[in-house]
């Protein structure tokens, strides 16, 4: 740790007037209304603050994919045959996970704002889509819009999910890393839960299987369509100046050219992260199995809508608690990551292992289409068991995702190098969903895909554990994560942030 005196020269940017320390003891800040303060005693928040650029993206996803998730979440996208939305999230997920390798050069070049703007009209279409179907099923071509609009939701949401990446993870200092996520994974599904209360409102008195209605499918177009406009109102990387007077390290002036090589760098100088590609692969993979096999297969609406929201709840419920988990400052990271590790393992384990004696009692052929079986509600005698193993699947899902963004977030703390780890980890997550969701279209028996997800979970931790067991560190040196930009430490603080300052990994 070294004492820097010398702020060095003002960036353009930057030139102009730095406000100046105020009565609740704030760093220096530029001038203009971006940066002027507001909130209630010492918590405090500007516009181009961490905190409220990720409530931002945090309403944006709770409108786009938050809805989205609600939509899936009834099994087949709300209709009564899941073929058609299998064959649209077959093209959404193998069209995401081609962008999604390069999501990250991409939002590098185009920023934030305009990537989650855009990403959002690719959910709004989807919706749209399946409402289409509902009404125009055996017209021509609908089947092929159908697939085009699940091919353009791979595209855009690869560009909104990076973009929320790289914010969740780049944004906060590295201490408060683990309740960004919390924040951002609570607001987030809180947009699934709501969502899932429409059908649920909506077809409450429906005790028999079947499509959900046009108002169900109208909500979510209206709100998938204003969380797109909200994504223009985010503010890009380079704008963002942190509590502690430091800023998110970005490329200056990003090229095509220099993000690729960006993208090459991040892999070149980080290759452990190769163990982290199978955790990214089956991060999704379970959603098919959930939705379709158990969910859609077993249920019939409203019970599926309450499934539904009961899963996502489930997640908010997991972000509260392993988010702040993952900060307690008194035990050290490194620490900290491998208690993760045994934690996730071990969940995997029990929940997994119930899953599994519930799916021992049917399979695909029994609740199919020539089958007697009659649709499960809400007021069978045995209900209680599938509902809280559903409910465990959701909390599940958010342990899984909290701790491999917070693992990616412990490699760095660069907002180039986080987004092109967004881009990857999306890209690799697409990919197993497609398959996952082609397993299903190919009708492969229940028991089979539910042996897969369970495989592949416990295998992706193992091929994990090195990099989680050796590799995460207490802190990550500034110096580390200015490798490969065109970034000096003076580049990274505000002019004033750095008078008398101490420098360390703790600042960033």
């Amino acid at each position: 740790m070294a004492e820097v005196t010398n702020t060095g020269e003002k960036s353009a940017e930057f030139s102009a007037e730095i406000a100046q320390h105020d009565s609740h003891g704030e760093i220096a800040r530029p001038a203009g209304w971006m940066y002027k303060s507001f909130g209630i005693g010492k918590h405090r928040m500007w516009y181009a603050s961490p905190a409220f650029q990720l409530g931002l993206v945090a309403f944006v996803c709770f409108m786009c994919p938050g809805m989205f998730n609600a939509l899936s979440g009834l099994g087949g996208g709300g209709l009564k045959d899941p073929h058609v939305a299998d064959q649209m999230n077959i093209a959404l997920y193998s069209t995401f996970a081609v962008v999604g390798i390069f999501a990250g050069t991409i939002v590098n070049r185009i920023g934030v704002r305009y990537a989650l703007a855009f990403g959002g009209t690719g959910y709004c279409l989807y919706a749209i889509s399946l409402l289409v179907q509902v009404h125009f099923n055996t017209t021509p071509g609908i089947h092929g819009f159908n697939v085009f609009a699940g091919a353009w939701l791979g595209l855009t949401a690869g560009c909104l999910w990076t973009g929320q990446g790289a914010i969740m993870m780049s944004y906060p200092l590295e201490a408060r890393k683990g309740h960004y996520f919390m924040w951002f994974w609570a607001i987030f599904n809180i947009g699934a839960c709501i969502g899932a209360l429409i059908p649920l409102g909506q077809n409450i008195h429906h005790t028999t299987a079947g499509n959900v209605n046009d108002g169900t499918y109208i909500a979510f177009i209206v709100l998938m369509f204003f969380g797109a406009i909200l994504g223009l109102f985010v503010c890009d990387a380079d704008k963002i100046i942190r509590p502690d007077g430091s800023r998110v390290i970005v490329m200056k002036n990003p090229s095509w050219k220099t993000e690729l090589i960006g993208l090459y760098q991040t892999i070149r100088t980080e290759p452990m992260v190769i163990l982290l590609f199978p955790m990214f692969w089956s991060s999704n993979w379970f959603y098919t199995y959930q939705q379709n096999a158990v969910n859609a297969a077993y249920f019939n609406v409203r019970t599926r809508a309450l499934n539904n929201f009961l899963y996502w709840f489930a997640q908010i419920v997991a972000a509260v608690i392993i988010g702040p988990l993952l900060d307690i400052e008194r035990v050290r990271r490194s620490i900290r990551a491998k208690i993760a590790f045994v934690v996730l393992t071990s969940l995997t384990l029990v929940i997994w292992g119930g899953g599994y004696a519930w799916q021992k009692r049917y399979d695909r052929q029994d609740v199919g289409k020539g089958s007697d079986f009659v649709a499960w509600d809400w007021t069978h005698s045995g209900y209680a068991g599938p509902m809280f193993l559903y409910f465990f699947y959701g909390l599940y899902d958010a342990v899984w995702q909290g701790i491999v963004y917070w693992i990616m977030g412990a490699l760095g703390n660069s907002g180039r190098k986080l987004a092109n780890l967004a881009g990857l980890y999306k890209g690799f997550q697409a990919a197993g969903s497609a398959v996952s969701w082609s397993l299903d279209d190919h009708n492969v028996s229940y028991m089979t895909i539910f042996a897969s997800n369970w495989g592949l979970l416990m295998a992706s931790l193992l091929c994990a554990f090195p990099l989680i067991w050796f590799r995460i560190k207490d802190s990550v040196p500034i110096e580390e994560d200015l490798k490969g930009t065109d970034e000096t430490i003076e580049d990274v603080f505000v002019p004033g942030a750095l008078e008398t300052k101490r420098v360390g990994p703790e600042a960033i």
